[in-house]
């Protein structure tokens, strides 16, 4: 695929591989200490840490850690906002994940649909507001970028950090990844504030692009979600951050950033353990979830 192509012709993209590798970075990031009730009975060891992981996420992290650079994204968020945009609703957007990436996870049979609501689902089940189970069912959409624009399955998923200054390999995944990075060695981005003051807020810094942030670049501005369900949507790959504390000195001083890492923490574990939940009721569930969607996207026919 050409660089900054829209892509609808989804045969031109292995959906399943990318899942598979989605599947394989889930496997790693294990969520320790949540404050999530709902992760309380959760058999944590299941889930493997990156040391043992298998060659898929090793070799894919030494790919995004050397690609991800200011200038790929600044190209990146040019190309999404200046390209003629898909319109679909959101659930449409969930019946085209649906299509294009389906069946790979090895440790289920779910379809993406049945992901998104057994995220959902968990969350209602445990009380959560209306607008935290809207986010838990749309939270994966962002894969949709695979066949809008990206250059791999590297600027889609995996863990996300800032880019513009230092790469903190205390904190990232595979310390010592970044070498052939030409930012790690720019005078300017290889200092620990970069193009960055202290405390500047974390809406103030770019992270590296992903289905993350090209998700929160959708509905920030085409839903009325709160600054939480947005952080959620945001930062829920950003683990240096949210798990191992890194990048502390950017974020602000007002408390915003620190109340939006407590709904991070809160929202990730029903991302990474519902998948052993019961097989949602697709059809059943439609009618509730067709109503929270409504409730909070006005607009109804987004533009990805």
């Amino acid at each position: 695929m050409a660089p900054g192509a829209l892509i609808d012709d989804t045969s031109s993209r292995d959906g399943l591989a990318l899942e598979e590798t989605s599947d394989a970075i889930d496997a790693v990031n294990v969520l320790k200490g949540s404050q999530s009730a709902f992760a309380e009975d959760k058999d944590k060891t299941q889930f493997r840490q990156y040391d043992d992981a298998c060659d898929r996420v090793k070799n894919f992290y030494l790919e995004q850690h050397t690609k991800q650079t200011v200038a790929y994204n600044l190209k990146a968020r040019n190309h999404h906002r200046h390209r003629e945009p898909v319109r679909m609703t959101i659930w449409e957007a969930m019946e085209k994940l649906n299509t294009l990436i389906d069946d790979s996870d090895p440790d289920t049979s779910l379809s993406q649909i049945q992901h998104l609501l057994q995220s959902a689902e968990a969350m209602r089940r445990d009380g959560q507001p209306r607008w935290m189970q809207v986010t838990g069912l749309i939270h994966d959409l962002g894969k949709l970028l695979y066949f809008y624009g990206s250059e791999g399955q590297w600027d889609v998923v995996g863990d996300t950090f800032p880019v513009g200054c230092r790469f903190d390999e205390k904190s990232i995944i595979y310390p010592g990844s970044f070498g052939a990075n030409p930012d790690a060695s720019d005078p300017i981005y290889s200092t620990d504030l970069g193009v960055y003051t202290p405390n500047c807020g974390l809406d103030n810094v770019m992270l590296s692009w992903g289905h993350d942030e090209y998700l929160y670049q959708v509905v920030k501005d085409q839903s009325t979600l709160p600054a939480e369900a947005l952080a959620m949507i945001r930062y829920h790959s950003f683990y240096p951050w949210h798990k191992e504390n890194g990048y502390r000195h950017l974020m602000d001083k007002e408390g915003h950033d620190e109340r939006m890492l407590k709904a991070v923490r809160e929202f990730n574990p029903y991302d990474l353990y519902s998948k052993s939940d019961g097989v949602p009721d697709v059809e059943g569930l439609k009618p509730y979830y067709m109503e929270l969607i409504d409730e909070y996207f006005p607009e109804r026919v987004l533009r990805w």
